[in-house]
């Protein structure tokens, strides 16, 4: 039997982990992205001390995971922040910002906790993303902002 969910380990350029996947999708397209860190593709942590630096790679690790899943940002629907401190939103809030240029923001939650798996780490990002079957012939993802 074959099975309906597709895990990705490790994506290219995402650092492999074997206490979990950082993809999982299924059928209709829901995209679960394992909460990401500042590592690099190798493992290493990247800007150790520097919010903005972290918050530039978790981003960028994101995007390599949702493409994994043939999604991008556009995809995404929610946003989970934890942070060992809520001094480093607003570095993470500009690279968000950056990832989603033009896009409507996702729903996001924002969790202040004591630590996370290594001590040099700020924050780590989780994301939710639905991603149509079929794209619109210009290949964006169809949005509709309600205010």
């Amino acid at each position: 039997m074959t099975s309906h969910l597709t895990h990705v380990a490790a994506p290219e350029g995402v650092a492999p982990s074997p206490q979990y996947s950082h993809v999982v999708w299924g059928t209709g397209r829901f995209v679960a992205i394992s909460g990401q860190i500042a590592l690099d593709a190798a493992g290493a942590v990247v800007g150790a001390g520097d919010p903005a630096a972290q918050a530039r790679q978790v981003f960028a690790n994101l995007e390599r995971c949702l493409a994994a899943a043939g999604a991008d940002f556009g995809d995404v629907v929610k946003l989970t922040y934890f942070l060992t401190d809520v001094a480093h939103l607003p570095a993470l809030r500009d690279a968000r910002d950056a990832a989603f240029a033009g896009l409507p923001l996702p729903a996001s939650s924002a969790v202040q906790v004591d630590a996370l798996t290594r001590p040099e780490l700020l924050m780590e990002v989780e994301a939710f993303a639905l991603v149509p079957e079929q794209r619109p012939q210009d290949g964006q993802p169809e949005l509709r902002l309600i205010r």
